[in-house]
């Protein structure tokens, strides 16, 4: 996507499938462009995984075989290249560690929810237990920490240190949001911003950052990060009642089976407000409960809803852009923000 097709979105609140399928287009350039640094970035993972003592290690690894986006690593590449055109070894570094980060939530995320699969494969929780799961997370945000004490200890390290503190409180909001079975707008974005927004906003500062960019345009980024992020959870929590499993890696309605209120469901609620008595049975293993519900928030179109407010956000997140000097980098994150919104897994 050229700058010219960027700024012609700024101000939409759909984006059409034309848009996703140049977003789709702009992203395998992407790849081409930043494949020796993804590689990088995958050898990094890989070490930094099989850094400590068994079976920690085993369960990090496992995760790490599972793949993923890279979509983190890809907004700090992205967000550097947009005042550095080569990205240097701090770059890549700090691609790692957001990365890290996030494998390290997603080990810890699968202990709290009981989680049986992550990205198609069984969790490594089922196959190694709870406690090995939780030190493995606990192993790789050790990695993330001194990497970036080793290559940003100033400000960025700051910020990570608070990053990681929203990703806490955002997993204990909605901890305490699925005991109290709260059906609430506020605490939901609450959690997304603390527990997805929160490290999308730091990968695109921090590459900004070591970029060279002034502390305007590190803002900028930071925003247009944060928006990414809640773009992403909002279409991930739609693809939960309307996804493929065989592209999605994992079993429709596990959010609702894990008693989360995630948007799609907060929809439905709000039009029959006597469906959240339902959850609690979902939760607990009623399938007619868990049917009734899917049934509801189909009627209700809240994935269509969700998508549709990832779409203003992703709108923001180019509004952000647009303050950026023109850039084939800032091409491309208008493309990912894009892709993101439009994905189907």
């Amino acid at each position: 996507m050229d700058a010219s097709i960027a700024a012609a979105h700024l101000h939409e609140v759909a984006l059409p499938d034309r848009v996703g399928e140049r977003a789709a287009s702009r992203l395998m350039e992407l790849r081409s462009l930043f494949g020796d640094d993804l590689m990088r970035v995958e050898s990094e993972l890989a070490k930094a995984a099989a850094d400590g003592l068994t079976p920690a290690t085993d369960s990090a690894r496992h995760l790490l075989s599972a793949g993923g986006k890279r979509v983190r690593p890809l907004c700090v590449m992205l967000a550097a290249a947009c005042f550095r055109k080569n990205a240097g070894s701090v770059v890549a570094e700090l691609a790692t560690v957001a990365e890290l980060v996030h494998l390290a939530t997603l080990l810890h995320d699968d202990v709290v929810d009981d989680a049986d699969l992550r990205r198609g494969a069984v969790t490594a929780r089922r196959v190694w237990g709870n406690a090995v799961s939780v030190l493995a997370g606990d192993l790789l945000l050790t990695h993330a920490l001194e990497r970036t004490a080793a290559v940003a200890p100033g400000p960025t390290m700051s910020e990570l240190l608070r990053t990681l503190r929203s990703l806490v409180d955002g997993e204990v909001i909605q901890l305490r949001g699925r005991a109290k079975a709260e059906a609430s707008e506020s605490v939901y974005f609450a959690i997304v911003e603390g527990k997805t927004a929160s490290l999308f906003s730091w990968a695109a500062r921090a590459g900004a950052r070591a970029g060279g960019a002034s502390e305007t345009h590190v803002t900028a980024l930071g925003e247009f990060g944060r928006n990414v992020g809640i773009a992403f959870q909002l279409v991930d929590d739609a693809l939960d009642y309307q996804g493929d499993p065989s592209n999605t890696g994992k079993l429709l309605l596990g959010d609702l089976r894990e008693g989360k209120f995630t948007l799609p469901l907060l929809v439905a609620i709000s039009a029959r407000p006597e469906l959240a008595r339902l959850v609690e049975q979902a939760r607990d293993g009623s399938e007619s409960a868990a049917t009734d519900l899917l049934d509801a928030v189909v009627r209700a179109r809240g994935s269509e809803q969700a998508r549709a407010r990832a779409a203003l956000h992703t709108t923001a997140a180019l509004d952000a852009l647009a303050t950026l000097p023109p850039s084939t980098a800032r091409d491309l994150l208008a493309a990912l923000a894009t892709e993101l919104t439009t994905r189907a897994s």
